[in-house]
């Protein structure tokens, strides 16, 4: 049962950080074709916060709470218990230097940022008569 959480954590981890990119890539994409729904205040808030947690996590040199909750699931079982999960954590988890991963995370929240001032979102004003 733990390695099947654990799986499933791992499932979880890969869509986050696929949403992250592929969020990213969507609102530049939004912003040169004019998608109004690139410009979603709820969409954008939650994609900058999350990468925003991402990007602190890196400064402070913590490890991630999913890859944590992971690694408490698999205790000893180790990675690669299935096929999914071989390739999942071929693709998740790089043997880089910490700085490497810190300075990705610190340039991709960058542009994040870049793209909050260049596409900002539209958050509806409520005027009083």
């Amino acid at each position: 049962m733990r390695e099947f959480l654990a799986g499933m954590l791992m499932i979880i981890h890969f869509a986050f950080i696929i949403g992250m990119v592929m969020g990213f890539f969507l609102v530049v994409i939004g912003f040169f074709r004019n998608w109004s729904w690139s410009r979603n205040p709820w969409f954008r808030s939650l994609h900058a916060a999350a990468i925003l947690f991402v990007t602190l996590e890196a400064w402070l040199g913590a490890i991630c709470p999913l890859t944590a909750w992971e690694n408490a699931l698999r205790e000893g079982g180790g990675y690669g218990e299935s096929f999914i999960a071989f390739w999942l954590t071929q693709v998740i988890y790089y043997d880089f230097p910490v700085w490497v991963f810190t300075l990705a995370y610190t340039v991709f929240g960058g542009l994040v940022a870049l793209m909050w001032h260049l596409s900002p979102p539209r958050f509806k004003r409520k005027f009083s008569a």
